[in-house]
């Protein structure tokens, strides 16, 4: 098992070396709950400075967490948790805690709750907004399946997840459906990058009494006893209620205009209140919501000051905050720059020489390097929040008018949005670019993060173009075209940095469906697309002390593919492999296939390298790459093995 280097040592957590599970926290006085809070916090500093990891929303939901797991027999009653940044302190809590040293790395914890790992993970979590319809499903199940006890069902989003789409389709079928869900809004007043929209200022004005709900619940249990209310008659009743409380109270509660109890605000990092509070509703029937007020970040100064840096901080010194990028950031050559900055940059020059270039994200302005263009045209970038069906659909009517937005969103995020790409903008031909960020492997966020598979989901879309830089300069270019092409582009490229560092020379405009050659032989051709050219470049120089000699044709353009450039590699009449960052499945090897069998080239062999058909866990991008044969070293050996055996049944038809 890979790990971090350090292993953390509990000895000076002793209330948290004393919990390997819900039920040895469940038997602890809630007096001792905040030094257990404290203990949580301080291993989570020590452990992911040297193993990094989601920090300010995991320090941030502590006091929650223990809470939750208090009050609740979990895992026989289910929390759901969205996304799963604030997650560390349930796995701490669920038996985790000796393997937390292994979190994220291969072979090791996934970064995210996942119910392959324990039982304590009750859904799939890594993309936003998708507990409270998971959590409904649960809820509506125990009732159908007359789980006895009845089991409590508790949903997990935070302030900026329940902007999404699906949030409010979860909300909207919870206030009509029989249910006694309860959703945990976790309101830090912050998600990666600032939140955005009405609904998160309605979230930080919003309040309601809490002497007034329980005296509202003790006049509802009282009316029920008597024969006045009935179950029937309880949403009518609740409408009026809510109706007379707006009108008196100068205040709309929106949760409550669903007819979904509201419950708060109240202090998200006092425990002990938290545990009465969470007793308090727990039994109640019905939908309802608790939102908890929280600081991202809370007990580490520098990650309460700049929470948007301590989302994600990578390694850092826990005593002075002084991160590891920081300190690389100041070297006097620091490389080739990222993907992402490169993309920031290009499209702040491409801004200031066309008015009508305008920049759309969704929630990642910073994560995708659009702040860039933010800062100085503010009026032409949008961040719309965790809705990505929406930001593409805004780009179409955007695009409609005349404009030219460009798209910036993670490959994995971008899947939310496939109908939009061909009903909103595809079929219209309309000119959105698309710009695909974290595309291939991205690492240590694992298998909900993985961009693998943009380039079969985006190429049987007709008029869709479709390309991938090999390196920065290419980038340029690609954007540089893409803002005069009249029609939809999708640009992918990964996380991380170029292995070449850009030229400085002007971006040029490429002609679409036009791929390159770099190197010419005889014995096996590749064809790959993106940056993942230079492992086939360091795989052809290992085969040629083999005696190999590689042909290497780069193909910008995934769609439509470079024909002319198929029919040269084809006409060499040797084994062809195929190299890409996403799945073999309907990608660059497939496109490969169907132009062979379409052209009648039935006897070239043809190796797919890249993604099996599989789910990909996490760990570091070069043990990925290993583990599904797709670094340089592996490359060759394939190349190797098929020019081995080709040779092998000529030397037979010879004979």
């Amino acid at each position: 098992m890979t790990s971090s280097d350090k292993q953390i040592d509990s000895s000076y957590c002793p209330i948290l070396n004393q919990i390997d599970s819900p039920a040895d926290l469940r038997a602890l006085p809630v007096t001792e709950l905040p030094r257990l809070c404290g203990d949580i916090r301080r291993f989570l500093i020590d452990s992911l400075a040297s193993n990094p990891g989601h920090f300010a929303s995991s320090m941030g939901a502590v006091e929650l967490t223990v809470a939750l797991h208090y009050v609740f027999n979990t895992p026989y009653d289910r929390i759901v948790w969205d996304v799963g940044h604030q997650a560390y302190g349930h796995k701490l809590l669920t038996g985790r805690r000796d393997r937390f040293a292994t979190n994220r790395c291969l072979d090791g914890l996934s970064g995210f709750p996942n119910p392959e790992e324990s039982e304590y993970d009750t859904f799939m979590a890594g993309h936003a907004s998708n507990s409270i319809s998971a959590a409904l499903g649960m809820a509506v199940a125990t009732e159908l399946n007359t789980d006895r006890p009845p089991r409590k069902v508790v949903a997990v989003i935070g302030d900026a997840s329940i902007s999404g789409g699906l949030a409010f389709e979860g909300i909207n079928n919870a206030a009509n459906t029989p249910n006694n869900l309860l959703i945990i809004l976790n309101d830090n007043n912050m998600s990666i990058d600032a939140n955005v929209g009405a609904l998160h200022g309605y979230l930080a004005q919003v309040t309601t009494s809490r002497r007034y709900n329980n005296l509202r619940y003790k006049l509802y249990k009282l009316l029920k006893k008597i024969g006045i209310v009935s179950e029937k008659r309880k949403g009518s009743i609740l409408r009026f209620n809510n109706s007379l409380k707006s009108f008196l109270s100068h205040e709309q509660n929106i949760f409550e205009g669903l007819n979904i109890r509201y419950f708060g605000p109240v202090d998200g990092h006092d425990v002990a209140g938290l545990i009465k509070t969470l007793d308090d509703i727990k039994d109640m029937t019905g939908p309802k919501i608790l939102h908890v007020k929280t600081v991202k970040g809370k007990g580490y100064a520098p990650a309460e000051q700049n929470p948007a840096v301590w989302h994600a901080p990578g390694k850092f010194d826990p005593v002075t905050g002084e991160r590891a990028e920081e300190k690389a950031a100041d070297r006097k050559d620091p490389g080739p720059r990222k993907f992402q900055d490169i993309f920031g940059d290009t499209l702040l020059q491409l801004a200031r020489e066309d008015e009508s270039v305008i920049g759309i994200t969704a929630a990642m302005p910073s994560g995708t390097s659009m702040c860039v263009m933010q800062k100085e045209f503010p009026r032409r970038v949008f961040d719309v929040g965790i809705s990505e069906g929406h930001a593409v659909t805004f780009a179409g009517g955007l695009a409609k008018e005349g404009l030219r937005p460009f798209v910036a969103i993670y490959s994995s995020f971008l899947q939310r949005s496939y109908d939009q790409i061909i009903h909103d903008v595809s079929i219209q031909r309309l000119p959105v670019t698309f710009c695909i960020d974290r595309a291939g492997l991205v690492g240590e966020d694992g298998v909900t993060h993985h961009g693998l598979f943009d380039i079969a989901y985006l190429r049987p879309v007709p008029g869709l173009v479709i390309a991938s830089p090999r390196d920065g300069d290419s980038l340029r270019d690609l954007l540089f075209t893409a803002s005069r092409f009249d029609g939809p582009m999708a640009i992918r490229y990964p996380r991380g940095r170029s292995e070449n560092q850009e030229t400085g020379r002007r971006a040029r405009c490429l002609e679409i469906g036009r791929g390159e050659k770099l190197a010419d032989g005889e014995d096996v051709t590749f064809i790959s697309t993106g940056p993942i050219a230079s492992e086939v470049t360091k795989a052809i120089a290992l085969l040629i002390s083999g005696g190999i000699k590689a042909s290497h044709y780069d193909m910008t353009f995934i769609k439509p593919i470079d024909r002319d450039l198929l029919k040269e590699a084809v006409a060499k009449n040797v084994p062809i492999v195929t190299v890409e960052d996403g799945t073999i499945v309907g990608g660059l090897g497939s496109a490969v296939e169907e132009y062979l069998q379409a052209e009648g080239y039935h006897d070239i062999p043809v190796r797919k390298i890249g993604v099996p058909d599989m789910f990909v866990a996490q760990g570091t991008v070069s043990q990925l790459r290993k583990l599904c044969g797709m670094d340089a070293e592996s490359i060759a050996q394939t190349a190797m093995a098929l020019v081995n055996k080709s040779r092998a049944v000529e030397e037979y038809i010879v004979r």
